[in-house]
């Protein structure tokens, strides 16, 4: 049980993930929150939209009803922070607490600004990550109104197929990731299973379109990443592309790739876990550093399903359809997102 049916009733989806996987990261971690630990260990938790299906059924409530039948849960249904909120009240997290509303890039952030806490000595634990309840129709019809959305209905389970040159548009997807991030030698010395270690965190603006990406921003979002860890780009080994399989995006995020890499982009594999998870919005960039954390971890690389037809320009190894085993010891991963805001992380293997 991650919440009794009194804290569930009154709260939105996008909360209850949000407390369901930092219970699940926390059991993982064997991390203790002592009373002495607790001030030391903070929250930061992305999310692009918050509560958006209880905002859409309290505005029927009060169209239909009236302003006295609003729930007094209202309010902290809606706002983004809540999530953070939630997760430092149930397990005691008394350290920074804040929370990412950056669009699809929001959990990369999160899990940035986290790591960044660590270095400075705000912190020595964190949970870190997103959440995103988005499944309802106002949304659907949202993303629709953009054209942003794929029309392959009567195959939904093909319809997400980043880089493919069929590919259409993205699959809205729902729920939440989190990390446990710690200060290395405190996690050391408890004897924690260490998956990997976050050596880089870059940012970006394209400065450019509301919705359509540049080439430059995610370019430099990445080199932001690799000076920030001091990692030379002859050492990432893998990349989970942000891939969301819309046709503007995968082409520019394989040219921005080859603009960072070089001839060597042709040697590094690259995958969209998207193709399998559909697009959590803010939650994306959490559940991709895990997935690109687990690749570091047990040697296997995720693959890109629905890859059928190749496109002219999208020419890199994405990993077609079958998961690769590959002994890799540096990953990057890409978050981009609406208003042109760029994430990339980096994590390295523990010897």
């Amino acid at each position: 049980i991650y919440m009794n049916a009194k804290e569930a009733r009154k709260t939105d989806a996008f909360i209850q993930y949000a407390v369901a996987s930092a219970k699940l990261a926390l059991e993982d971690s064997g991390l203790e929150i002592t009373e002495e630990l607790s001030p030391l260990t903070g929250t930061i938790i992305g999310s692009g939209i918050g509560g958006m299906e209880t905002y859409v059924n309290t505005v029927l409530t009060m169209a239909e009803k009236g302003p006295g039948r609003l729930s007094p849960f209202f309010i902290t249904n809606i706002i983004n922070n809540m999530a953070a909120g939630y997760v430092s009240i149930f397990f005691n997290a008394k350290g920074p607490n804040c929370c990412t509303t950056t669009a699809c890039a929001a959990s990369a952030h999160a899990i940035g600004y986290a790591a960044m806490a660590i270095r400075n000595g705000e912190a020595e634990a964190m949970f870190a990550g997103g959440t995103e309840a988005p499944c309802i129709p106002l949304t659907f019809a949202g993303f629709n109104a953009m054209r942003a959305l794929s029309t392959r209905n009567n195959e939904p389970e093909r319809a997400s197929r980043p880089f493919d040159k069929e590919r259409d548009g993205f699959i809205i997807g729902e729920g939440s990731g989190m990390l446990i991030l710690e200060e290395m030698e405190r996690a050391k010395k408890r004897g924690a299973r260490i998956y990997a270690e976050i050596v880089g965190y870059g940012m970006s603006s394209d400065a450019s379109h509301i919705t359509a990406p540049s080439l430059d921003g995610p370019e430099r979002c990445m080199l932001a990443a690799l000076r920030d860890g001091g990692v030379n780009p002859d050492e990432i080994e893998y990349i989970n592309a942000h891939g969301t399989s819309t046709p503007l995006n995968d082409s520019n995020e394989s040219n921005a790739i080859k603009q960072v890499f070089g001839q060597r982009a042709y040697k590094i594999p690259v995958s969209s876990t998207k193709s399998m998870t559909g697009h959590l919005l803010g939650a994306a960039g959490a559940v991709e550093a895990a997935f690109t954390v687990l690749a570091l971890d047990q040697g296997i690389l995720p693959p890109t399903i629905n890859y059928e037809f190749p496109d002219p320009e999208c020419d890199l190894d994405y990993v077609p359809n079958e998961a690769r085993k590959a002994d890799i010891k540096t990953a990057l991963s890409n978050s981009f997102g609406f208003g042109g805001t760029n994430a990339s992380l980096i994590f390295r293997k523990i010897d």
